[in-house]
């Protein structure tokens, strides 16, 4: 397959995801009938709260169906206005003013305004809040309500990528005036209002009459997400035909599900990778020479080959992906070499070491596989790692970010800011390996700044380099979006690549054939 680079995309103009090889034929939009998913990624702690969204699950059902957010970015990987309507900004990018739509309102009466944006956006930074979207909403100095319908954002240093942070599912919109009752029942402005919802078994949703996408987007009249972890049983509930789509296709099913007539695979290329986050602040991965052993005691090459049966490309330990503009493709590579690895820490004064490593399917399809073969790679450098088979259940809430070594997938974002500020920024909440590089938090916050598009390339080249030789996070490989669908459904042609299932907006975008 033929990897997206979303570098000449941006250059040329062209979508910044395309649908692989589905073999669907365009056909006019049609409005009508029950959409069934299959979808892995749901816990029993599910809520509507935005700020703990952190797996597919929820994140498909609230942003692009439920909630909006101000902005989106399109299936052809332009960003365009959601709830806001247009965009400008000072030359300096650090005011920024933006017109919202009028005529909205939310599912229970509300009209949107303003206020609304106001208060959606100080969830994130309120006392004893835990968002994702912390170091997004934290830029922001002042917010000033200039009218109902128009607010100005003073960011406390420029950032020329901020109308595509506004874009987070995090950062949803909830109405001002009872945000705890629109957390509670799943209140948003989206296409979509909650019949039912049982956390991490099923969402009931209904179309919205009189919606402001009406004739653009949401044509289905109906929707059940049933939460389907086990990835065996969601291959096979698509081919049965007890629902309509499913995500994060079953490698090992593939050939099963290509051979049948009835479904299509669809596949783009994207940011997603797989890693294995340490946290650089315990022992022994506060010791740098232990890092970088680790980053040569894996063989990346096979586990694409097993894991992602080729549907991605080995990774070289930072998280810009081939869909990123100023993705560095020309770094060394750090490559499997047991020997390197074993003669690293003889020189560092380790004879041999032993680690644990938790993980769960849950952290992405085949972690425990991946980790086994981790396992093995690492044991020809006399490196022992304890693979801790972790519950799926609960996977993200009590085993990330609290165990020294563990499985993880990040999705990775669309700019280069906004995936280093979301996870590497010094003291954000996702920063799941607490790596501390005074360079690379200087570069950070130039970088962010810097209109000039060659600057830059040339900084976040360097940001990458410097994660690669020294960071925290093994990231052995990245992983093309593989999903799946029944041959009844259909879309305009191009899909998405910021998130799995057309950057998880299928519900909005695709419709009944």
């Amino acid at each position: 397959m033929t990897p997206i680079s979303r570098r000449g995309l941006l250059k040329t103009g062209a979508a910044a995801g395309v649908l692989a090889a589905t073999g669907m034929p365009l056909k006019a939009q049609s409005r009508g009938g029950t959409l069934r998913l299959g979808l892995a990624g749901a816990n029993t702690t599910d809520s509507w709260d935005g700020r703990t969204h952190s797996d597919s699950y929820m994140i498909m059902m609230a942003h692009g169906a439920v909630f909006d957010c101000l902005t989106e970015v399109a299936a052809n990987g332009e960003l365009v206005g959601e709830l806001a309507e247009s965009w400008e900004a000072s030359a300096d990018a650090k005011t920024w003013t933006f017109k919202l739509r009028t005529g909205v309102t939310f599912h229970n009466g509300k009209p949107f305004n303003a206020d609304d944006v106001i208060a959606s956006l100080n969830m994130h930074v309120e006392e004893g809040a835990s968002s994702a979207a912390q170091p997004i909403v934290s830029s922001i100095s002042e917010m000033t309500k200039l009218g109902d319908h128009e607010i100005q954002f003073v960011l406390a240093n420029g950032n020329a990528d901020f109308p595509f942070l506004l874009s987070d599912y995090h950062i949803l919109m909830y109405p001002s005036d009872d945000i705890a009752g629109a957390i509670q029942n799943g209140i948003g402005t989206g296409l979509y209002k909650v019949d039912s919802f049982e956390p991490g078994v099923r969402v009931l949703l209904s179309r919205v009459e009189g919606h402001y996408k009406d004739g653009s987007a949401g044509w289905f009249d109906s929707v059940e997400a049933i939460a389907i972890n086990d990835s065996s049983a969601r291959m096979t509930a698509l081919m049965t035909g007890q629902v309509d789509a499913v995500n994060r296709v079953d490698f090992q099913q593939e050939p099963l599900m290509r051979a049948n007539p009835n479904i299509n695979i669809f596949e783009v290329t994207g940011n997603q990778h797989f890693t294995f986050p340490m946290l650089t602040n315990l022992s022994p991965f506060e010791n740098l020479e232990v890092r970088r052993a680790l980053k040569h005691a894996i063989n990346r090459e096979e586990m694409v080959e097993k894991i992602l049966q080729g549907h991605g490309a080995i990774g070289n330990d930072h998280p810009i992906g081939p869909a990123n503009q100023y993705y560095a493709s020309d770094l060394p590579q750090n490559a499997y070499d047991p020997d390197l690895a074993r003669s690293i820490l003889a020189n560092a004064g380790l004879d041999g070491l032993s680690v644990d490593l938790s993980a769960a399917n849950a952290a992405f399809p085949g972690a425990v596989d991946a980790a086994l073969l981790y396992q093995a790679s690492a044991a020809g450098a006399g490196i022992d790692i304890n693979v801790v088979q972790e519950p799926d259940d609960g996977y993200w809430s009590n085993v990330w970010l609290k165990k020294p070594w563990c499985a993880c997938y990040w999705s990775g974002r669309a700019t280069e800011d906004w995936m280093f500020s979301t996870a590497y920024e010094s003291g954000v909440p996702w920063n799941d390996t607490q790596w501390e590089n005074a360079r690379f938090q200087e570069l950070l916050l130039t970088a962010r700044a810097e209109l000039d598009s060659s600057k830059r390339g040339e900084m976040y080249g360097e940001m990458q380099a410097l994660m690669s030789a020294e960071g925290g996070t093994v990231v052995p490989m990245y992983a093309n979006y593989v999903d799946a669908h029944s041959t009844a459904l259909t879309n305009s042609g191009t899909v998405g690549n910021v998130f799995q299932m057309d950057s998880s907006r299928l519900v909005e975008r695709w419709w009944f054939a």
